[in-house]
């Protein structure tokens, strides 16, 4: 990861004003890298500071956002290779909006999987875009701020913080399936 970041460094320092640009683009390749989303935040706080670094990973992850979208509906093998994906870790599930918004929160989570499902949950392209762009504010927010943080932490707080969020997503599990559904 040091070295990444390094790495990163050096690039954006010498492409000096397409530098924002460069690290939105970065946001939209990184599925083609096999980079996680919080290595890509992480960078941009980094690099960015904060609230440069925030904003525009939430601009870089509201245009990969809708990018889905457009796999989903142009490409019926995406989909249904998303949907495969959605079967075999989620089987037989439903999720709410607030269980995809703590996913979104969660390291190393499929994006393309939880837009689908908010795909699924939505519908036109401007509830999907309203609605995700509101649950990509908290993944963009924490992962600048405190990526870095984070990966310094010792395995045992990782670990527990992953395990609250497991928590609060089971929680609102039961809350949503606890409560009578109207159509």
């Amino acid at each position: 990861m040091e070295q990444f970041d390094q790495s990163l460094e050096a690039f954006m320092d010498n492409v000096g004003w397409l530098a924002p640009f460069l690290f939105v683009l970065l946001h939209l390749i990184r599925p083609l890298l096999f980079l996680p989303v919080i290595a890509v935040c992480i960078a941009g706080g980094y690099l960015f500071g904060f609230f440069e670094g925030a904003l525009l990973s939430f601009i870089g992850l509201t245009l990969m956002s809708w990018i889905s979208y457009v796999l989903v509906h142009k490409f019926p093998k995406f989909q249904d290779k998303m949907a495969r994906l959605k079967d075999k870790i989620f089987p037989d599930r439903t999720l709410s909006v607030a269980q995809v918004m703590i996913l979104r929160i969660m390291p190393f989570v499929h994006f393309h999987l939880l837009s689908l499902y908010l795909i699924e949950m939505t519908k036109s392209l401007k509830e999907y875009m309203i609605i995700s762009a509101l649950g990509l504010i908290a993944p963009a927010v924490l992962y600048t701020a405190f990526g870095q943080s984070i990966s310094e932490f010792p395995w045992y707080i990782t670990l527990s913080m992953f395990l609250l969020l497991a928590a609060i997503f089971s929680f609102i599990e039961k809350w949503h399936n606890s409560r009578p559904q109207s159509d």
